[in-house]
């Protein structure tokens, strides 16, 4: 096992580790590495042990004076004369795209042009063009609604910033099962995120709604309560409390350790 740097980067928010050799960094520092697209600038996340196998690259260096410079020169300057070329040209070549955002690597020796489309597009003329102004390699990236979002995207309608702009890694497909088993309505509106697709969150919270369902007894249970027996008829899952009804049809919400404390333990009792 080696020591290397959790290092996030690029404009689709990577999170990989690089060799870090006698350099002094904390998370937060900014850092410039050596990824396998090329020299880039990147965040520092932690310090980790982890197998030499997945290294994605090295750091070359703690950001400098003059790295910040360089990397404000590209981002206020580089991409949004190269963003307003591109736009041109695409509308003079008539394609039949949606440019969404681009990306200068700090190296200077790619600019990566993000796009959307209903169809496939021959984009040759307008790489050739670009490639003819810029004297640098060019590549056009075909991206989908939920990668739009993550270039795009900033807070959520939970209020924090998007989950797939911070700190997920791959996106992977979200189905309505992960909302029912979740306990969550199912109205359209609000289970789709910012992309209109289904939420992120629904997908990587999955497995601790499933471990926190495993506490809880099942509807239809019977159960003992404080109060007397009586039948599970619903859960919270988050609040970890079941509604249990009663034989004279009377209601009423228990933690779910107050359903099987033993002597001793402390529990709250009746849920709020």
């Amino acid at each position: 096992m080696a020591k290397e740097l959790a290092v996030h980067y690029g404009a689709m928010g990577y999170l990989d580790y690089f060799k870090a050799t006698d350099i002094m960094v904390a998370a937060g520092d900014p850092v410039v590495i050596r990824t396998p697209r090329g020299v880039e600038w990147g965040v520092v996340v932690a310090r980790v042990n982890v197998d030499d196998t997945k290294s994605k690259g090295e750091v070359l260096r703690k950001a400098s004076l003059k790295d910040r410079e360089t990397l404000r020169v590209i981002s206020e300057e580089n991409e949004k004369e190269e963003f307003a070329t591109c736009r041109r040209l695409i509308s003079e070549l008539d394609l039949p795209m949606k440019l969404i955002k681009v990306e200068h690597l700090f190296g200077g020796h790619k600019i990566i042009f993000f796009f959307s489309s209903e169809n496939r597009v021959d984009f040759r003329r307008l790489v050739k063009q670009l490639a003819q102004i810029y004297k640098t390699r060019i590549e056009m990236r075909q991206i989908g609604v939920r990668d739009e979002a993550r270039l795009l995207g900033e807070y959520g309608p939970c209020g924090r910033k998007l989950c797939c702009h911070t700190f997920l890694n791959a996106l992977k497909p979200v189905s309505v099962k992960a909302a029912k088993s979740q306990k969550s309505t199912l109205d359209p509106g609000k289970i789709s995120g910012c992309c209109g697709r289904l939420k992120c969150c629904l997908k990587f919270e999955e497995k601790t709604y499933a471990e926190l369902r495993k506490k809880l007894p099942r509807p239809g249970r019977k159960v003992q309560t404080p109060d007397g027996p009586g039948t599970v008829i619903g859960s919270e899952i988050i609040a970890q409390q079941v509604t249990v009804r009663f034989p004279d049809k009377t209601e009423s919400k228990y933690s779910a350790c107050a359903l099987k404390r033993k002597p001793g333990d402390r529990c709250s009792g009746k849920g709020g």
